[in-house]
């Protein structure tokens, strides 16, 4: 008697009768339904044998991969160029240079997580680029292991907080770092141009080590050291008291022989910009030097001289939409190098910079166009008593032009040219020398 139909209450043989009325209602949709099922029994049969399948095959793929969480990114150069100098004896240098050559670098990246949080990095690389358009070309991507296949990184890294932990036996310098202080450029050319202007206090020394940065909001702050001959283990730095048969194996980490690399770096990147400053302290002594497509052949032999004390500014800016208007990305170095030589009491001060300019959408959609100029490494001043020679007041500049064609998402195709107006400032004889690059690197990334 408390149902209501209406404004009235129900009789209780009328809910009786609704009530029915809606069962047999159920009964004719449940009926209907089975017809409609039966009708697709052969085709629920096909779709559940597919299902089966599948489930099937993922099961294999599970069997098979050697984890759940790891990702393979890999990329490939192939490169077709060659250098060739001019100016007065400049024929000797021709000899090395003039032929053309064609070579590959390979890079296999495994990034696997624990945690969805952490990472453990390794790669894997091989390369035929031996000496490739001589060492004053050498290119950023360069690597020759003679063909076979070497372990180039191996580090873990993990947060704590605002903190990130990165470390291993295997680790680059700038793997240790929460930004890279540039913004030029997006396909990695001439080596010189890829140290943000400063090859000192960004050396990319590779070697056993630990860091630590922290960021909050726009700001971040790194710490890291590293050592180059880590895996060695006898202490001194005298090569004769550290032979084992006739191999040296001085070294060690964070000892006398270790060849140390400590970098501290204070960085502010907003969203299209940024700014930094970084000190390095690198044991030169102990081969933690400056390659020749970055420096000129007396700074290489300063900073290899003794222990030295770098720092770099560096910053970018990047528009917010492509256009006629380019990044900008510009830095400077300064290295300040005490000489460890027998009887001599003298310093080398070292200076670097450059500028880098990158039009995104150049043209056509997806291409680019690059430009920058700067000076490699050079020997700026040298002070004290025993002092040698006078600094390179005459060193020469570095120029390079590349456009990237952007075949492909996975596919790129970079035509580049360098000049070296005069690499051999250093010596008398090959003052008047400059050098000049031509080659064309094909990308595939997958």
């Amino acid at each position: 008697n408390g149902t209501f139909r209406g404004n009235r209450a129900m009789t209780r043989f009328e809910a009786a009768a609704l009530l029915n009325a809606c069962l047999d209602r159920v009964t004719e949709v449940t009926d209907a339904v089975k017809r409609l099922l039966r009708e697709f029994d052969k085709e629920l049969a096909i779709l559940k044998g597919r299902v089966d399948g599948l489930e099937a095959r993922v099961g294999e793929l599970e069997a098979t991969q050697f984890t759940t969480t790891t990702k393979l990114k890999g990329v490939t150069h192939w490169t077709f160029g060659s250098a060739s100098f001019s100016g007065d004896n400049s024929e000797a240098k021709d000899i090395a240079s003039g032929g053309t050559s064609f070579s590959y670098n390979l890079a296999l990246n495994l990034e696997t997580s624990f945690t969805g949080k952490d990472l453990l990095y390794t790669r894997l690389r091989a390369g035929n680029m031996s000496n490739v358009y001589t060492d004053l070309f050498g290119q950023e991507y360069g690597f020759d292991s003679g063909n076979s296949v070497k372990i180039a990184r191996m580090y873990y890294s993990f947060p704590v907080g605002d903190f990130t932990v990165v470390g291993g036996p295997r680790i680059r310098m700038d793997d240790m770092l929460a930004v890279w202080p540039s913004a030029y450029p997006s396909d990695m050319t001439y080596d010189y141009f890829t140290y943000a202007g400063a090859p000192g206090a960004y050396n990319l020394a590779m070697g056993g080590g630990a860091g630590v940065y922290y960021t909050t909001g726009d700001w971040s702050i790194s710490t890291s050291y590293l050592s180059t001959n880590a895996n060695k283990s006898c202490p001194d730095n005298r090569a004769s008291a550290c032979m084992s048969g006739t191999t040296d194996v001085s070294g060690g980490f964070m000892t006398d022989a270790a060849g140390s690399s400590a970098t501290t770096q204070i960085a502010y990147a907003p969203e299209n910009w940024g700014a930094a400053v970084a000190y390095t302290y690198a044991s030169g002594v102990n081969g933690v030097g400056l390659a020749a497509s970055n420096a000129t052949a007396k700074a290489q032999a300063a900073y290899a001289a003794g222990n030295t004390n770098s720092y770099g500014v560096s910053a970018w800016w990047t528009p917010e939409e492509s256009g006629w208007i380019p990044s900008i990305s510009a830095g400077m170095g300064q290295s300040f190098t005490d000489s460890e030589a027998a009887n001599t009491d003298y310093d080398y001060e070292s200076t670097s910079w450059y500028v880098g300019f990158e039009w995104d959408d150049a043209f056509i959609d997806g291409n680019s166009l690059g430009f920058a100029v700067g000076q490699p490494t050079w020997v700026s001043k040298t002070t004290g008593d025993d002092a040698p020679a006078d600094s390179e007041d005459d060193a020469g500049y570095a120029f390079e032009l590349f456009y990237k064609f952007q075949v492909t998402d996975n596919i790129t195709v970079t035509p580049a040219l360098t000049y070296l107006s005069k690499p051999y400032s250093n010596a008398a004889a090959d003052n008047e020398i400059s050098a000049f690059s031509g080659l064309v690197k094909t990308t595939f990334k997958f």
